[in-house]
């Protein structure tokens, strides 16, 4: 009998038992958290298996939630560009990805999250931990500034998803791309890039700016003194006084 030659050919549940496994350890624990040989241990197979199917865990990441695209490709290109119309850009990116064909498993995704609360958590680990953590690395933003900068950019892209493709309110839902980005990107550069000192003090994204000087009353921006007015503490200057005068 002559035996065959080359790889074995693995059981044609392997990789579903591994996909399963991967999206019950991803939404326990997390992404980060969410190890190769944890997710290996729950389907019941070698870890060797798990790369030999998806590479990294990465990829097994994206592929267990059948993610529409991969972020790490088109983030960098979306924000290549001056870093004061990012806003627009992300914008177009994801205005551009929504009304593609590969939208609708994103809508899927996206509508199984607002009422499945183990979607919800695979989804927040997806936009956490593969798109805004991108984003940010991309932009530079200080580090200390960038997980209230992404959770704000989120507000505005989960709103717009949701008022666009699943309430589909008009005259939003039907309104050209270009039209949104030139509403919406300068909200979104707002809160990645612009100064928000009710929040962070007087500093922009990067964290390179020094606090302001306070205003003091009676005066301008950082203490200076406006036209016409004396500093406080000094007298006008008036008559010269001719009493001691010889």
């Amino acid at each position: 009998m002559t035996r065959r030659s080359g790889r074995r050919p693995g059981n044609p549940d392997t990789r579903q038992s591994i996909l399963e496994a991967a999206r019950q350890i991803f939404a326990e624990k997390g992404f980060d958290k969410g190890s190769i040989r944890a997710i290996a241990g729950e389907a019941k197979v070698d870890p060797a298996l798990v790369h030999h199917y998806f590479g990294t865990k990465n990829k097994l990441f994206l592929e267990s939630i059948n993610a529409p695209l991969d972020p790490a490709t088109v983030i960098p290109q979306a924000l290549a560009g001056p870093r004061d119309t990012a806003g627009e850009r992300l914008v177009r990116l994801v205005l551009s990805v929504w009304d593609s064909p590969a939208g609708k498993a994103a809508l899927g995704m996206f509508r199984s999250a607002l009422s499945n609360e183990w979607t919800a958590r695979l989804l927040r680990e997806f936009v956490i931990t593969q798109v805004l953590r991108k984003a940010v690395a991309e932009l530079a933003l200080d580090p200390a500034q960038a997980p209230m900068r992404s959770a704000l950019v989120a507000t505005q892209m989960a709103g717009l998803m949701t008022i666009r493709y699943v309430l589909k309110v008009e005259p939003l839902a039907s309104a050209p791309a270009e039209t949104l980005v030139a509403a919406i990107g300068p909200n979104v550069q707002r809160y990645l890039t612009d100064p928000l000192p009710e929040l962070f003090g007087h500093t922009d994204g990067r964290g390179s700016g020094a606090p302001a000087a306070p205003d003091r009353p009676g005066r301008g921006p950082a203490g200076e003194v406006p036209a016409g007015e004396v500093p406080a503490g000094e007298l006008p200057a008036g008559p010269a006084d001719h009493r001691n005068a010889p």
